[in-house]
């Protein structure tokens, strides 16, 4: 079987210092990257001339800012090779990365994305904060669609996509600030196998700038996204409606509680005992147990 041809894509916004890092992440990879392409969503800092110093080994491109799925879909619109990954400006890969994911596609034509693990580190003292390895492969858009446990390993810098099945379930929704990568994964493990690399292959860096929690937002954005799910005809994803929309909401609840939000908190808790009664007890026993925060 011929080499599969990579394209990079790296969304950016005013993360001047850290962009270089990344480029040479993937520039180091031991499988021959076809391009990369950064598209610098309306950075004010000095991205721009910080790319162009890597010269032609780059392919730069710079629009208003329209956030970082429009960013992505840009990237994705500019390339041509046969599989997409994408990688934050603000983390990096290991050399190997690439080169274990690619396998995975040579191994099995079913498989539609390959994600891998990763490590999450203090971007002042290099200390690892959280190594995540834990994630699904095979058919697991079921097991997405329900929420309950991680199945895509930081899917913003971990994923890699084959071209024609993102030209088959389509770009990142623009619509969604929150939760935007998980719609994409989604759409795909619907119609694809998922593969993974159980090793932590991408160096997430948490500095304090990294998206914060808009706690309207994450409702605006994850009720969108459910509902794009449960409009499937696909039976083993719908059966799961009441039981995820229950989940959906216990979190929104919590998220809402933690900001004091107290009247998102009960809208929200009504909703996932209307989808999921079951909970009452839960939530009886949390409220009796209760010294801080419910949830």
């Amino acid at each position: 079987m011929r080499n599969l041809s990579v394209s990079v894509v790296i969304p950016t916004y005013n993360y001047g210092r850290f962009i270089s890092e990344a480029i040479q992440s993937v520039l180091e990879q031991t499988y021959p990257i076809f391009e990369i392409i950064v598209v610098d969503d309306g950075s004010t800092d000095g991205t721009e001339s910080i790319v162009k110093e890597f010269g032609d080994r780059i392919r730069y491109v710079k629009q208003e800012n329209l956030g970082v799925c429009a960013a992505r879909n840009t990237g994705i619109e500019m390339s041509s090779g046969d599989l997409i990954a994408f990688l934050d400006a603000d983390d990096s890969w290991l050399p190997d990365k690439t080169q274990k994911q690619v396998t995975i596609f040579i191994e099995d034509a079913e498989v539609g994305l390959v994600h891998c693990g990763m490590r999450e580190f203090d971007t002042l003292t290099g200390e690892t904060l959280e190594m995540l390895v834990e994630g699904g492969e095979g058919w697991v858009a079921e097991e997405l669609a329900l929420g309950e446990k991680p199945v895509i390993c930081g899917p913003g810098g971990a994923i890699m996509v084959r071209r024609d099945v993102i030209e088959t379930t389509g770009n990142f929704d623009t619509r969604l600030k929150i939760l935007e990568d998980w719609d994409f994964c989604l759409r795909i493990a619907m119609r694809h196998k998922v593969g993974f690399v159980r090793e932590a292959l991408v160096d997430y860096r948490s500095h304090g700038a990294n998206a914060h929690l808009n706690v309207d937002e994450m409702e605006r954005s994850t009720l969108i996204a459910w509902a794009k799910v449960f409009e499937t005809d696909i039976a083993a994803i719908a059966r799961h409606k009441k039981r995820s929309y229950g989940n959906l909401h216990k979190v929104l609840a919590g998220s809402y509680l933690s900001n004091g939000g107290y009247i998102g908190f009960v809208r929200n808790i009504l909703k996932s005992l209307w989808y999921r009664p079951s909970y009452i007890g839960f939530y009886l026993t949390q409220l009796g147990r209760r010294k801080g925060p419910l949830l």
